[in-house]
């Protein structure tokens, strides 16, 4: 074990969000931590690194242990240059080299004694520069720099001087350098281009260490984690296993536990029955046996029902009118910046009904794509034609469809206005803006909560036609499924572009691959891509025509056994329910029957008769043996049905 957190509880004011979190770590291994936003992920992780203080419980790390941290925001201020930046992570390296030089020219005047322990102290250095690997250092801060998705060019540009993602791009491969024993990273794929998050997932896999990372990306923590610590409702549940295995264990996990819940409320009532019908009869020993099962049910330690994820955005995207079938063509597309050409003689067709994704390495033109198409920008050449009736729904990532002095609820209401308060406030709350949350204004809001206000935007908007550019960031893993389901959903069309892979995955009919300044065409999803990505580079630029494998069918076998046990099954209950039925109606007869024996029994011309007499106990016994078999019989059959 390098790692262990116990009993962590944080509170912030009245809002608890930790509460007695435990889970260890070993070393080497590889684990996620995950959970909806708000959960307390980060907060874990500045406790860890002792940034907050937790109310209470301890962290313990392993003797000797150092770790190191990337926080989701970076705030580089250095004036290095990005390659300088790296190499003062190797200052050590540098330093034991220039002992090393400074050694070899003073051993030229040195001879005997003096020679011989110099000699001594240069091997022990020599060999401490070879395990630092002295000789490869700077290839090593270049195939990283590079692994991050920089360029030759971008190695001599200032760190001040670049973007909060190039920056925290620049602090990753800092971390990464440095080779503490336990890295955590917040977020690490943000900012990262599809290439640079699948060098980093090699890299973390084979990495000496032990890696704790926090990211919505699951197509990633399938490929690295073997372990997910899930933060929920302030507490911590560890599972075995990458994102899919736990996303598995949890159903059946919550699927049991409901299960059990649903069980134990139909045995409780059914004990209730029984005790009402049990009184009902009226009789000392039905009132016993009555009490005593009251008993046994206030004994039952009740169990509680799972929590529903009700802190999530519901969306629902409907087209307000059909399009034609050719929503758009693209025919010849060209644009440059200044100097910079991004693509020349680009040209495909969308057709009503597909969910495209434009897929390709940062700066190679995907945003510059949907921005053309939007009319946001103008092309240097080619033409971009619309169908018939094609009604566009814009999400940007940057957020510049949104004004930044107005509240959340004016800019719906001054984009709709003729939605109701009522209607606003609705749509607001299903995307998590309730009570005077609306009247936020959106320069005061985060990314995720601007991202929220723009696809409820987009929700209203009866759009045909959705161009999204990057809708999961900054939304959690079970907004991005809801995300998913709506587009899945969506009897329109869909052009995005994404970084995540599963996302991707779950929502693409198509891909096209921005790459080389012109366009690649895969009918699939991620994985169809991989898998025809070597083939479709060597037809040299030629678009794949090859279909995605098509589903298996359903066996209609299976379908027909499962409802013949079905219909046996039915059958089996028909037969109890009217069994029971039949008891219930002897117990009635037979009650009723008794009662008129006690009534028959004080009366005068009776208990002088002493024939009349016998004869009438003599049918009450047999009554009440009966009664008693009909009442065990009654609760045999009613336990078979709960």
């Amino acid at each position: 074990m390098i790692l262990s957190c116990v009993n962590i509880s944080i509170a912030f004011g009245t809002e608890q969000i930790l509460s007695n979190v435990s889970f260890h770590v070993n070393e080497l291994e590889k684990v996620a931590i995950v959970g909806a936003n708000g959960a307390g992920k980060s907060t874990l992780f500045k406790i860890i690194m002792q940034q907050l203080t937790a109310d209470s419980g301890e962290v313990i790390l392993g003797k000797g242990a150092s770790i190191g941290y990337l926080a989701q925001h970076q705030d580089l201020t250095s004036d290095n240059t990005i390659f300088d930046e790296l190499l003062s992570i190797k200052e050590h390296i540098i330093q034991l080299d220039k002992n090393i030089r400074s050694m070899e020219q003073d051993m030229v005047h040195l001879s005997g004694e003096k020679l011989e322990l110099a000699l001594s102290k240069y091997a022990k250095l020599t060999h401490e520069f070879e395990q630092e690997n002295g000789y490869a250092y700077r290839s090593e801060i270049t195939g990283v720099l590079k692994g991050l998705g920089f360029t030759d060019e971008d190695f001599s540009k200032k760190t001040n001087q670049l973007s909060g993602g190039q920056k925290t791009r620049v602090s990753l491969g800092k971390l990464l350098l440095s080779k503490p024993d336990i890295i955590l990273l917040d977020e690490p794929t943000n900012h990262l281009d599809l290439e640079s998050i699948s060098w980093l997932e090699n890299y973390l896999l084979n990495y000496n260490g032990t890696v704790i990372i926090v990211a919505h990306d699951r197509y990633f923590l399938d490929k690295v984690v073997s372990k997910v610590v899930e933060l929920s409702y302030g507490t911590s549940t560890v599972f075995s296993g990458n994102y899919t295995d736990y996303a598995k264990k949890k159903a059946q996990l919550r699927e049991a536990k409901l299960r059990q819940y649903y069980n134990q409320q139909r045995e409780i009532k059914h004990q209730e029955e029984v005790i009402s019908k049990l009184r009902s009869f009226n009789r000392e020993k039905s009132i016993k046996r009555a009490e005593s099962r009251e008993k046994l049910l206030q004994k039952i330690e009740p169990i509680q029902k799972p929590l529903e994820e009700d802190s999530t955005m519901d969306i629902r995207l409907e087209p307000s009118i059909i399009s034609g079938n050719d929503v758009l063509t693209i025919e010849n597309l060209e644009k440059s910046f200044d100097s910079f050409l991004l693509f020349k003689g680009l040209s495909f067709q969308i057709k009503r009904g597909e969910k495209i994704s434009i897929i390709g390495n940062n700066g190679t033109g995907k945003t510059t794509i949907l921005k053309l198409i939007n009319k946001l920008l103008s092309p240097d050449a080619g033409k971009i034609s619309y169908g018939s009736n094609v009604k566009i729904g814009y999400y940007d990532q940057e957020h510049q469809v949104l004004d930044m002095n107005k509240t959340i609820f004016d800019e719906i209401h001054d984009t709709y206005p003729q939605l109701t308060q009522t209607k606003i406030r609705n749509t607001l709350a299903s995307f998590l803006f309730t009570e005077d949350d609306v009247f936020k204004r959106i320069k005061d809001l985060s990314g995720g909560e601007r991202g929220r206000v723009s696809l409820a935007k987009l929700m209203l908007s009866e759009a045909n036609f959705l161009i999204l550019d990057e809708p999961t960031n900054h939304l959690d893993i079970t907004s991005k499924e809801i995300l998913e389901n709506a587009i899945n959903g969506y009897t329109g069309t869909v052009l995005y572009v994404s970084h995540d892979r599963y996302f991707i995955n779950q929502t693409a009919t198509r891909i096209l691959e921005l790459t080389n300044k012109t366009v690649l065409n895969y009918i699939g999803n991620y994985d169809y891509y991989l898998e025809k990505k070597e083939v479709t580079y060597q037809a040299a630029n030629l678009s794949s025509t090859e279909n995605t494998p098509s589903q298996a069918s359903s066996a209609p076998t299976a379908n027909k056994v499962n409802w013949q046990q079905q219909k046996d099954e039915q059958a089996k209950l028909r037969k109890i329910e009217n069994q029971l039925k039949k008891c219930e109606e002897e117990i009635s007869q037979l009650e009723t029957r008794n009662e008129e024996i006690d009534q028959l029994l004080v009366q005068e011309e009776i208990y002088t008769n002493v024939e009349e007499l016998i004869k009438l106990n003599n049918e009450k016994k047999e009554i009440e043996k009966k009664l008693e078999d009909l009442m065990k019989a009654w609760e045999d059959l009613g336990n078979q049905l709960s």
